[in-house]
């Protein structure tokens, strides 16, 4: 069994859902910190002078040390009108705008209160949007009480993984022989962006899946998916974990 273990995000790029295609189960790691400046309320998408940011504004004053899941959207700020008037006036022009948008549109209708709420809801919709079909899990109701590492091998363990599926950025802080002594395969995810077609000339990558969608529509996850290396060729094995220094 394949697992793979990410944070919400709202709107995530292509890698996030190549992450979850490749997967047989697929954890939302909501009870961790919330990180500032990072993709957990923000994503990309184009525009005709490159691209924009889509930031969901949240309250974080006095609240350094909030998990993912205890934080809130600051609705003082009309960021659902703003949202949802860029990606109309981005995307409407695009061969698949009419497939997609009413449902993102219906997320843009709603009051949401709690950015974890926003992040499930949006995920949902692309998950289906791309047909997807990972088993979907929170970790905060799997009730694992412990650092992030150690949070790792514990899911990975409570799940009975046989393989552990992460971005390339985990070699920075997982320990290779810890997975191998629990007789699970750690595997590297070597994303390699693909090109497709955008409504804007000059391709550009590292955006929020929904420009994907909008522009390919059902070939989307054909795309998304062909882009990496065979899981066999991103195993970490025994020689391969002997290349960095004890963990």
């Amino acid at each position: 069994m394949r697992l793979s273990i990410l944070q919400p995000s709202y709107l995530p790029w292509l890698g996030f859902f190549d992450q979850m295609h490749r997967a047989d189960t697929f954890v939302f790691l909501d009870d961790v910190q919330f990180t500032r400046r990072d993709w957990r309320n923000r994503n990309k998408i184009r525009t005709r002078n490159g691209w924009a940011w889509l930031t969901v504004p949240v309250l974080q004053k006095s609240r350094f040390k909030q998990l993912l899941k205890e934080t809130r959207i600051d609705n003082s700020i009309p960021w659902r009108r703003k949202h949802r008037e860029a990606i109309r006036s981005n995307y409407a022009q695009t061969p698949f705008f009419d497939l997609y948008f009413p449902s993102l549109q219906s997320v843009y209708n709603k009051r949401w209160d709690f950015l974890l709420d926003l992040c499930y809801e949006t995920l949902q919709i692309l998950q289906e949007a791309l047909g997807i079909q990972a088993l979907i899990l929170k970790a905060s109701e799997i009730g694992i009480e412990s650092a992030r590492k150690e949070k790792i091998l514990a899911l990975c363990q409570t799940l009975e993984a046989s393989h552990y599926l992460t971005g390339d950025s985990a070699a920075d802080y997982l320990c290779p022989q810890e997975f191998d002594r629990l007789g699970i395969a750690l595997e590297m995810q070597n994303y390699r962006h693909p090109s497709y077609h955008q409504r804007y000339p000059g391709f550009v990558a590292y955006l929020s899946v929904i420009d994907l969608l909008f522009n390919e529509g059902e070939r989307s996850l054909a795309v998304l998916s062909g882009a990496h290396q065979k899981a066999d060729e991103s195993f970490v094995g025994e020689n391969e974990s002997q290349k960095k220094p004890p963990c």
